[in-house]
């Protein structure tokens, strides 16, 4: 009977080895290590928002070619075949085919003519010559395709502040498992201390549930720890346009806080999204100035040649025309007048809005600095909470095999050195992440 009880007991532990085997390969496949660098470049490349700005970048340069239009000619060929008996008509078409004879004249035909056929093969040309609004315009188009250039540029550095944030998240979620596995290391040495200690009748039972429910207590802290990595994970594959589910390990290049002096104290002017709606300031100068030229006169030329004939295939007469004309628009209803006020608004509004953003991001920096120093001298203190905290739980553990502190007392020793730790990984991630806030906040454009 003992044999039998020994061979399912070996059976089910091979079952659980090959099952946990099992799921660390499958965990292996889904595990990648990731640097912050091959993030960035990932994200710069796939991130739908980059393909988004690119895509509008292109959209403002198509919109610049189309202004090629105030210097090229048009064209345009048309065949129109036609039939009328309407008298005016009739004998026009007959002018334009060159086939009028004396018998055309005899009055009744003059007035009641039968149905008369044209069909005409027409080409159109249009050339501009000097139209000054529509050069304006171009120059407005072609200062648009600046605005959404810096736009795209702007889109960079923030999605690289995002993916520093992310991976900064990411290293937080394993600090804090890293803490939680510590903890649990240290919950399960008490409750085994604590459940030997019981057996030999020297505790009550109250000190075993104690420690079991502080195990407990951590491992659902751990599971939830290592779902946060998950989590973190997943947000970044987003972030690179990856596919999700993927488990990232990453390496220690951000343990450290950054330190030393802080010698950026001022917003740029110069900065990608500053230049953007400078530009797009800049952009509706054009357009007011273009309003403003067109009240002067617009010269362009004109042109075309036909053919005639009254059959279907033919043609028989062929003739042209071409000219010049100067137009000048003298009164539209105040129509211009207004418009050129609605652009004037707009353009103290851009101006407003880029003063008001500078005001803001300059109180960000003020504001991000002040949080710098306060994470830094937090993270000192962290440390040495730690040391204190790590020295109490030690002389408590002592104490307690000693029988002279109660399992409440170490378990609370166990819980501050926690969260003394949790704090200042928080600390380090504070710090990380507004320096790297700050390295946005205060970003140059060379162009």
């Amino acid at each position: 009977m003992s044999s039998r009880k020994y061979f399912i007991k070996l059976v089910a532990i091979v079952f659980i080895s090959a099952n946990a085997f099992i799921s660390a390969a499958h965990a292996q496949e889904n595990t990648k290590t990731l640097t912050l660098g091959e993030a960035i470049t990932a994200a710069l490349s796939n991130n739908k928002d980059i393909h988004l700005a690119s895509l509008d970048e292109r959209i403002a340069v198509a919109n610049y070619k189309q202004t090629e239009a105030i210097f090229l000619p048009q064209a345009n060929l048309s065949y129109t075949a036609m039939s009328t008996n309407d008298p005016l008509s009739a004998f026009g078409f007959k002018l334009q085919q060159g086939s009028i004879t004396q018998n055309d004249f005899n009055p009744s035909l003059l007035n009641h003519p039968s149905g008369t056929p044209d069909y005409m093969a027409k080409l159109e040309v249009q050339q501009p010559l000097l139209n000054i609004d529509m050069l304006y315009q171009r120059k407005g188009a072609q200062r648009q395709t600046e605005v959404y250039q810096y736009k795209t540029q702007r889109t960079k550095e923030y999605l690289t502040f995002e993916v520093q944030k992310a991976y900064l998240q990411l290293q937080l979620a394993y600090d804090a498992a890293k803490v939680l596995e510590d903890a649990l290391q240290t919950a399960q040495s008490v409750y085994t201390f604590t459940d030997n200690h019981f057996k030999q009748g020297l505790i009550q039972k109250s000190d075993v549930l104690n420690a079991q429910v502080h195990v407990t207590a951590v491992e659902s802290s751990l599971a939830k720890a290592q779902s946060g990595i998950k989590n973190a994970s997943d947000y970044l594959s987003l972030l690179m346009g990856q596919p999700t589910g993927v488990v990232y390990k990453i390496n220690d290049e951000f343990k450290a806080a950054p330190s030393g002096a802080d010698t950026i104290q001022k917003i740029f002017s110069n900065r990608s999204d500053f230049m953007a709606i400078q530009k797009a300031i800049e952009v509706s100068g054009l357009m007011i100035k273009s309003s403003q030229m067109s009240y002067l006169p617009k010269l362009n030329a004109f042109g075309n040649y036909q053919y005639n004939d009254s059959r279907l295939t033919g043609f028989g007469a062929n003739s042209y025309l071409f000219g010049v004309q100067l137009s000048w628009n003298i009164f539209n209803g105040n129509k211009t007048k207004n418009v050129i006020t609605v652009q004037k608004l707009e353009r103290d509004k851009l101006t407003t809005q880029l003063a008001q953003q500078k005001d803001q991001s300059q109180s960000d920096l003020n504001k991000a600095y002040r949080d710098l120093s306060d994470a830094r001298f937090e993270i000192e203190q962290e440390k040495t909470a730690i040391e204190q905290a790590s020295e109490s739980l030690r002389i408590l553990q002592n104490r307690y095999q000693q029988g002279l502190v109660n399992t409440t007392d170490v378990l609370m020793a166990e819980t501050q050195l926690s969260q003394q730790k949790f704090a200042l990984t928080q600390a380090q991630f504070t710090a990380n992440v507004t320096q790297a806030y700050i390295q946005l906040l205060t970003s140059t454009t060379n162009k």
